[in-house]
C-alpha cells in the first residue's frame, strides 16, 4: 500500500511571502537564506576567535627575516621592492648566461639529430623483399627467395 501511497503527487507547499504592510521593510528572509547568514557569521565570528589567540599567546622574541625585509605603510606590512635588486651589468651578465645555455642545448639537440640520422641511413632504404642464401663452397648453389614464395635458382662455378 506504501507504494501506492508514494505515488500519488504530493501538494507543493509554496513558502510565505512579505505581507503588503511590510513591503517597505524588504523581503522576507527565508529560514535557508538564514541559515546561510548565520554560517558566514559564526565562520567569521570563529576566525577572530582564533586571531585573537594567536596574537594572545605570541612570542615577544620570536624573530623571522621578512620583519627585515618589510616595511610598514601606515601600519600595514609592505614587502621591499625587488624591481631594482640587480644592477644593469648583473642583468646582462645573467642574460648573456642564459644565451650560452640556449646555444649549449641547441648544440646537444644538433648532435643528437645527426646521430639519429646517421643509424636511420638503413632504415630508409626500400627493403628488397628478398633474402639471398649463399653456399660455403665455391660451386654451391644461390637461392634467392622471392616475397611470393617463387624460388629462383641460380648456379655459378
Amino acid at each position: 500500500m506504501s507504494s501506492l501511497r508514494n505515488a500519488i503527487p504530493r501538494r507543493a507547499h509554496k513558502e510565505r511571502s512579505q505581507p503588503h504592510s511590510r513591503k517597505k521593510y524588504g523581503l522576507l528572509e527565508k529560514h535557508k537564506d538564514y541559515v546561510v547568514r548565520a554560517k558566514a557569521f559564526h565562520k567569521k565570528e570563529d576566525t577572530l576567535r582564533r586571531l585573537k589567540e594567536k596574537a594572545a599567546f605570541r612570542n615577544p622574541d620570536e624573530f623571522y627575516f621578512k620583519m627585515i625585509k618589510t616595511r610598514t605603510v601606515h601600519g600595514v606590512h609592505r614587502p621591499e621592492s625587488e624591481a631594482n635588486k640587480y644592477t644593469h651589468e648583473e642583468l646582462m651578465l645573467m642574460k648573456t648566461q642564459d644565451i650560452g645555455y640556449v646555444f649549449q642545448k641547441l648544440q646537444s639537440e644538433k648532435k643528437k639529430i645527426e646521430k639519429l640520422t646517421a643509424t636511420l641511413h638503413s632504415l630508409d632504404s626500400q627493403p628488397s623483399n628478398r633474402h639471398i642464401y649463399y653456399a660455403e663452397d665455391r660451386c654451391g648453389l644461390l637461392i634467392s627467395y622471392c616475397c611470393h614464395d617463387a624460388v629462383i635458382f641460380s648456379v655459378y662455378v
